[in-house]
């Protein structure tokens, strides 16, 4: 079993789509309004926004967390917190054995809660 698609509230559909756009640094690649759905592709999953979905909140993978959280705060993001380590990995269970696992989160334009995740070697 594998995830096929994730949806996400939109209040906005524009506001959501452009904030979604400058998140991800990729358009939708399909737009249905009406009825008010917008896809993105997630390395084969589907993002769904769409106007009255439940909210969700979304982990994202990223490869510089710093540089991510300061590209969308000058695009104007709102910030919930700043980088930081939640837990380090002492096997794989979760991640690679020796990593950190960096997360920061973000509300994006609808005020749904975003997370951004890091897996960096651990220094010690």
């Amino acid at each position: 079993m594998r995830i096929v698609q994730i949806a996400q509230r939109a209040d906005d559909l524009r506001r959501a789509t452009e904030f979604y756009t400058m998140l991800l640094g990729t358009g939708p690649t399909a737009t249905y309004d009406p009825p008010g759905l917008v896809f993105f592709d997630l390395d084969g999953v589907r993002l769904l926004i769409e106007q009255g979905a439940s909210p969700a909140t979304l982990y994202l993978a990223v490869d510089d967390i710093e540089a991510t959280v300061r590209r969308l705060r000058d695009g104007g993001a709102q910030i919930v917190t700043e980088p930081h380590v939640i837990f380090g990995h002492d096997d794989d269970t979760l991640g690679p054995a020796g990593t950190d696992e960096w997360q920061a989160f973000l509300t994006d334009s609808e005020g749904n809660l975003v997370g951004l995740v890091e897996q960096r070697p651990r220094h010690t």
